[in-house]
């Protein structure tokens, strides 16, 4: 039924939206240039690698050295709104018709974070991730990695038809109220170097 239903809406969603994805597209090339859809493996159900999409938000400046400038530099304001506003999730539908992600799920986050989850983060996987999920409704990128693997790790032991409706209606709440988009300090968040064990926090 997850399924079917996954695949109802994104395809559905992909018609509708599909001006709105034409304009956004439009508004990149001019305002970023190419490539307009960026695509970065990630992992999916049970760690297995796929490709994600998105609109891309930021340009490919560089230094001297030809090496690319801080994220902070290179997300240009349009960027930002892109952002904002989850504008630059949207070709994720494509993921979610091809059955790679869900509609709802924990995150899909990068390759090299799976050998740095605990064995109890790493269940996160026992499903197929998601464009969002309960942690994104309960904190998004506002609060720590190790709450939003407890948070992920709930949904695992959780989910139901019910709770994913009631995400996906939280989350159109919190696209609205724009809160939790970044941490502080960060364009999104810090990078995740894994959960210190006890015997690492009495040194």
């Amino acid at each position: 039924m997850k399924r079917l239903f996954d695949l109802l809406s994104a395809t559905l969603g992909l018609i509708v939206l599909s001006p709105l994805l034409l304009l956004v597209a439009v508004g990149v090339r001019l305002r970023l240039g190419s490539p307009v859809i960026f695509s970065h493996q990630r992992p999916g159900l049970h760690g297995k690698p796929f490709y994600a999409y998105k609109f891309r938000s930021m340009t490919n400046a560089r230094d001297a050295q030809g090496q690319l400038l801080p994220d902070e530099v290179r997300l240009v304001p349009f960027g930002k709104f892109l952002r904002r506003w989850s504008l630059d999730e949207l070709p994720q539908l494509f993921n979610v018709v091809m059955g790679d992600v869900s509609l709802v799920g924990p995150r899909p986050l990068l390759m090299e974070y799976l050998p740095r989850y605990n064995k109890e983060q790493a269940r996160r996987h026992d499903v197929r991730p998601g464009i969002t999920g309960w942690a994104q409704v309960n904190g998004r990128n506002a609060i720590s990695w190790e709450q939003k693997f407890k948070l992920d790790v709930w949904y695992v032991d959780h989910q139901s038809f019910w709770l994913d409706m009631k995400i996906l209606l939280l989350t159109a709440v919190k696209v609205f109220s724009r809160k939790g988009i970044s941490q502080e300090g960060y364009v999104s968040s810090e990078v995740f170097m894994g959960t210190p064990t006890r015997e690492e926090n009495r040194t």
